[in-house]
């Protein structure tokens, strides 16, 4: 006769909140539920300062570039629309492979997964800093992209994996901390290195100084972050990532240089074609779903109630930010006249307030609730009104960049509290058994608008600067994105008041 013992035991998703996995033990052995995560060694203080530290470059080096942009321009000899496309580039990787990226992790083990991903990071920030022209720089920084995509899932994953209770909260906030500083540290950093000029590199230096970075890293990483991997991990959906990837760029690459080239039949028809890949790519991802594979974004996902409300918070919040950050980044330099450390510096109030109306949004939200959003859309908007009547109005070609630190103090703390809102509200509409395909799909979203939001409101600019100056082709982007804002804070009054 066997005995038999039943021992449940639940883990919370370190973004959602949620449960996500069970286990359950018998007298013959473990048998873990689908979702589980695997138990593995525990993380120790190296470790996860280890990892945090390759949170902060892709980070860190996404504004850093944004500062740099008119100095590669004039140094490359780079068109406006190539300038996007450095930008948008590495999001588009990042965004299509991000899924991927994850599922490798918990097949092959996420340490070697992110060891790879920080050592293919090292590699594409060198071969960014010593790229010949402006199109060979738009492919290295792509690369860097799918370094990041592998890399980055695999940090929450492994806190995840290794921590639990108390340190697992700490390390999860530590994890936000350091994304939000990533901010304001890689405006000054972009500045500084950029006009520091270091043996005659400028822009060059604000890519080689990652090579360093990940030198560190990397023999950290070997010896102090532990290994872990999904015990049922799903399988790889090649057909989708592939789709999705054509889909985006047939939707980017024609709106970044069709406007610069007169928009040639090749644009108009990559233009059409992107809404028939986006048709194929849902069409092969129903498939995949109902014959019990693994797609890359479930669709059933988006008819769980909630769900595509979520993704719509999200589309105003993201395309709105990365078209602000480049197009000011453009602004401040070649409108206002500043130069690079200036411009980097003029950020910063933006960068503080970000980072504290982060730590806010849990007070905020236990009295507001859902209304927490209405407020910081609100703010943000008006954030958005004193900026451009600052711009169009302040005297002199060139003002202070203390005159601009209102409109961009507001700014600041309407974004601290939107991430992680959109992410709140998102994954608490996802059922706690699919938080980590919901979880990609909030990352995946969320770096797609990232690039949507350069392509679109950047060729804006670009075609208002000719007519009406830098100025006010900036006030005209900031109107746009006001009017996305305004949307934003009508549907959240459509929001359940209590959060999940």
């Amino acid at each position: 006769m066997t005995a038999t013992t039943t021992n449940t035991d639940t883990d919370t998703d370190t973004i959602s909140g949620t449960s996500t996995s069970t286990r359950t033990r018998t007298g013959t052995g473990t048998h873990p539920a689908p979702t589980a995560p695997a138990r593995g060694p525990a993380l120790t203080g190296l470790g996860l300062f280890t990892i945090l530290l390759g949170t902060s470059l892709p980070s860190t080096d996404f504004f850093v570039v944004n500062v740099a942009l008119p100095d590669i321009g004039r140094d490359l000899g780079a068109s406006p629309s190539a300038l996007e496309m450095v930008a948008a580039g590495y999001a588009v990787a990042y965004a299509v492979l991000l899924v991927l990226g994850g599922r490798l992790g918990d097949a092959y083990g996420r340490r070697r997964l992110f060891l790879w991903g920080v050592a293919g990071f090292g590699l594409t920030s060198l071969a960014c800093g010593l790229a010949p022209g402006a199109w060979s720089l738009v492919g290295f920084r792509a690369a860097q992209g799918v370094a990041s995509a592998l890399m980055l899932p695999q940090v929450l994953a492994t806190i995840h994996a290794t921590t639990r209770g108390e340190r697992r909260a700490r390390a999860v906030a530590l994890y936000g901390a350091v994304s939000g500083l990533a901010m304001v540290l890689g405006q000054v950093l972009g500045g500084v290195l950029v006009s520091a000029d270091i043996g005659g590199t400028g822009w060059r230096m604000a890519f080689l100084i990652n090579v360093p970075v990940v030198a560190l890293a990397l023999p950290l990483a070997v010896r102090s972050v532990p290994d872990s991997r999904a015990e049922r991990p799903g399988r790889d959906d090649v057909g989708g990532t592939v789709l999705l990837a054509a889909a985006l760029i047939a939707l980017l690459l024609p709106l970044t240089e069709g406007r610069a080239a007169g928009w040639p039949l090749w644009s108009v028809l990559s233009l059409l074609a992107a809404p028939l890949l986006l048709w194929a790519f849902a069409a092969v991802e129903r498939r995949a779903e109902d014959g019990g594979g693994s797609p890359l974004l479930p669709p059933s996902l988006l008819s769980e109630p909630g769900v595509a409300r979520g993704l719509l918070l999200g589309v105003p919040i993201f395309v709105g930010f990365s078209g602000f950050m480049f197009v000011g980044a453009v602004t401040l330099q070649e409108g206002l006249g500043y130069d690079a450390l200036k411009a980097g510096l003029t950020l910063v109030p933006m960068g503080l307030a970000q980072f504290c109306g982060s730590l806010l949004l849990p007070r905020l939200v236990n009295r507001l609730g859902s209304r927490t959003l209405t407020l910081c859309a609100l703010v943000h908007g008006a954030g958005l009104v004193v900026l451009a009547a600052t711009l169009l109005w302040a005297p002199g070609s060139a003002p202070n960049p203390s005159v601009l630190a209102p409109g961009l103090v507001l700014c600041g703390l309407g974004q601290g509290l939107q991430l992680p809102l959109y992410y709140r509200l998102l994954l608490a509409a996802v059922p706690a058994a699919r938080a980590g395909a919901g979880s990609g799909l909030a990352a995946t979203a969320q770096q797609s608008g990232l690039a949507v939001g350069v392509a679109t409101l950047g060729s804006l600019f670009l075609a208002l600067e000719a007519d009406l100056g830098p100025r006010e082709a900036f006030a005209a982007v900031l109107g746009v994105q006001l009017a996305g804002l305004l949307g934003l804070a009508a549907l959240s009054l459509r929001l359940p008041r209590e959060l999940g």
